[in-house]
């Protein structure tokens, strides 16, 4: 690949004035491919490697598809960045193999309620900011109310 590359950007450098107007095309396209020839064939050097990104684009791209389906948006759920942790390495996982409950089951119970504090601090959050957004003066008066119940003496 690496040889029948190098020959190809060779032989559009020597007959680049029969391209015309794309001659600066073909200047740019030698120059980049020359910029990156140093990491251009990594994945022939090492074995496992694959060739393309191919796989993970296909991976992430039905997450996105499913997504899309379930909740109808043309653009990405705000749930997949507050719970974009969770939601997609589980959808991941589960089209590689099936689990079983056992698998399922809370090895460390203290990662996991770490995780369960942070996304339903994350949802009040989010909550909050519906209210506010729904009814901007009862949120307010409902926050004066319960700021004036704490600063006035018993």
């Amino acid at each position: 690949m690496r040889r029948r590359l190098s020959g190809l950007l060779g032989a559009m450098s020597c007959h680049r004035e029969q391209a015309g107007e794309l001659s600066v095309a073909v200047d740019h396209l030698v120059k980049v491919s020359r910029s990156y020839w140093p990491g251009l064939f990594h994945c022939y050097d090492v074995a496992d490697l694959p060739r393309t990104n191919n796989a993970l684009e296909q991976l992430f791209g039905s997450y996105r598809y499913h997504e899309r389906r379930i909740t109808g948006r043309k653009t990405a759920s705000p749930a997949l960045v507050s719970r974009g942790s969770v939601r997609l390495p589980a959808a991941l996982a589960t089209r590689s193999r099936e689990y079983t409950a056992r698998d399922l089951a809370a090895s460390n119970n203290n990662t996991w309620q770490t995780l369960r504090r942070e996304l339903d601090q994350r949802r009040e959050t989010q909550r909050q900011r519906y209210r506010f957004r729904r009814n901007t003066q009862a949120y307010l008066q409902q926050l004066e109310a319960q700021l004036n119940q704490r600063t006035l003496p018993p």
